[in-house]
């Protein structure tokens, strides 16, 4: 990362857009102290990543590109394992799972193992899991990377309908993706951010018609 700087605003989806290897998985760890950062710093709800991980971590929560679900356990043993490690008492883990997965259309799946499950609806569970812990802030790495297109558009209808209650900050490299839901797009090279903004005013930077030409008009020379 090369002195990136941006800013998210409570409740809104923003979206960090790149290739591969553009740096996206790396700020995501760094923000939620997987990593640490070289120098410089970044605050989470007012408080600093390098010096009140402690105080944030509570906060946060974190739907990875390789979904952390446990294979082994059902639906409905990784929601209420997760709500436990997060101090849930016994009864609010089952309330909350069981909150989660009417959320999500997981009740026909709750006692089956998350390995029988499909690459769709294991990264439904994966976002459950991310949210029965309630956090005001969302990191969605790839959220949709290696589904298929139905898969993909169902998991687009479940992100959308969260927009608004908790913020979300998520990382793609599809340009459909960002257009279906993203309020503001940070475009990521080599770990560098060169263009931030709105879809249309991305497009009016670039002086192009579609966030495609958008991306490879802002991008060129950069590569």
């Amino acid at each position: 990362m090369d002195h990136i700087d941006f800013d998210v605003d409570q409740g809104e989806i923003f979206a960090l857009l790149g290739v591969n290897g553009a740096g996206k998985t790396t700020t995501i760890s760094m923000l939620t102290g997987l990593e640490r950062p070289s120098s410089g710093d970044a605050y989470l709800l007012g408080r600093s990543v390098s010096a009140d991980m402690q105080h944030i971590k509570p906060r946060i929560n974190l739907s990875p590109q390789e979904t952390a679900v446990a294979a082994n356990l059902t639906v409905r043993e990784n929601l209420e394992f997760i709500a436990s490690i997060y101090g849930q008492s016994n009864n609010e883990a089952k309330s909350n799972a069981k909150h989660m997965m009417q959320e999500f259309e997981l009740q026909q799946v709750a006692s089956q193992r998350a390995q029988t499950l499909s690459g769709g609806m294991q990264r439904r569970l994966s976002i459950a899991m991310g949210l029965i812990t309630n956090p005001q802030i969302l990191f969605l790495d790839e959220p949709t990377v290696g589904l298929d297109v139905f898969a993909r558009c169902d998991l687009w209808k479940v992100i959308e309908g969260l927009k608004g209650k908790v913020t979300m900050l998520l990382t793609t490299h599809y340009l459909e993706e960002v257009e279906t839901l993203a309020d503001r797009i940070a475009i990521m090279v080599s770990g560098h951010i060169v263009a931030s903004g709105t879809l249309d005013e991305l497009k009016k930077k670039s002086g192009k018609n579609t966030l495609e030409d958008a991306f490879i008009t802002l991008t060129e020379g950069t590569r």
